[in-house]
C-alpha cells in the first residue's frame, strides 16, 4: 500500500480539528468578551523504517488565543461592564477556584449573588452578594453600590467590588472556555492579585474579536482542503486497485 495514505489520512484529520476550531470561533460571534482561538499546522517527517524523503505528515496545535480587544458596544445596561485595556473580571469556578474572563453582561440570581456566565463573581473576600430588589449603580473603579428596595437615595451603601486583575503574561484558556495563568513547574495555578487601578465602562459590553468574514473564509479554506486530501486518498485507492488487476492478469 502507498504510503501517502498515511501522509493524506493526517492532513485530512488535522483539517478536521481545524475546522472545529473555525467552528467554535464562528459560533461565539455574538459571545461578550470572546477570544478567538488560534489553530496552526505544520509539517513533520514521517518517522519509522518506512520513512521516505517525499512523505511528510501533519501535526496541529492549537498555540493559544488571539488577544486583540474586541468592539465596545454600548448598551444602556447598569450591569454591563466593559473591561478596559488588559483588565480582566475574576469569576469562581465549578471547584471553587479562581478563574478570569472578559464577559461582562452581569445578572444577579435569586439568591442574590452576582454571576456571569453562570458562574459567581468574586470581589475582595469572595463572591458577590447583593441585597434583593435593591437598585444597583457601578463605578468606574468596579466598585457596586445599592439602594434597598423602598428606600431613598441617601441609603446608598456599598457592596462590593469587582475584582479586577491585569496580568502581565499571555493567559491560557481552559476546557470551560474561561482564562488561566500559565501553571508552574509543579502543575500548581495561581491567583492573580487585584489590580486597583484597573478600570471598568459601564453601559457598555466588549464584542467578541472573531471576525465573521475571516471566519467563514477560513471555513471553506480548510473544507476544500480537505476534500483535497480525500481526493489524494481516493486515488491512492484506485492506483492499488489498478496494481492489483495487472497482477492478476494469467500470462
Amino acid at each position: 500500500m502507498d504510503r501517502i495514505l498515511y501522509t493524506a489520512m493526517s492532513g485530512a484529520k488535522q483539517s478536521m480539528d481545524q475546522q472545529a476550531v473555525v467552528s467554535h470561533n464562528l459560533a461565539n460571534l455574538d459571545t461578550a468578551g470572546f477570544r478567538a482561538q488560534l489553530h496552526a499546522m505544520r509539517a513533520v517527517p514521517v518517522q519509522g523504517d518506512g520513512a521516505l524523503p517525499t512523505r511528510v505528515s501533519v501535526a496541529g496545535t492549537t498555540p493559544g488565543s488571539d488577544f486583540t480587544p474586541g468592539p465596545m458596544n454600548a448598551t444602556g445596561r447598569e450591569l454591563d461592564v466593559a473591561m478596559q485595556g488588559n483588565a480582566w473580571l475574576a469569576v469562581q469556578t465549578e471547584d471553587g477556584t479562581e478563574a478570569y474572563t472578559r464577559r461582562g453582561d452581569l445578572q444577579i440570581a435569586g439568591d442574590g449573588v452576582l454571576m456571569v456566565g453562570g458562574r459567581p463573581v468574586m470581589g475582595d473576600g469572595g463572591p458577590i452578594q447583593v441585597p434583593p430588589g435593591s437598585q444597583l449603580f457601578m463605578g468606574a473603579d468596579g466598585t457596586l453600590s445599592a439602594i434597598g428596595e423602598g428606600e431613598g437615595p441617601d441609603a446608598l451603601a456599598d457592596v462590593g467590588r469587582l475584582k479586577l486583575v491585569t496580568p502581565e503574561e499571555d493567559l491560557v484558556r481552559g476546557d470551560d472556555g474561561l482564562f488561566r495563568p500559565r501553571p508552574d513547574a509543579e502543575g500548581n495555578v495561581a491567583m492573580l492579585a487585584a489590580d486597583e487601578e484597573a478600570r471598568v465602562a459601564t453601559g457598555a459590553l466588549e464584542g467578541s474579536n472573531v471576525g465573521a468574514i475571516d471566519a467563514m473564509v477560513s471555513m471553506i479554506d480548510v473544507a476544500r482542503r480537505y476534500e483535497m486530501q480525500m481526493k489524494v486518498i481516493g486515488t491512492a485507492d484506485e492506483n492499488a486497485q489498478r496494481a492489483n488487476n495487472l497482477l492478476s492478469i494469467q500470462g
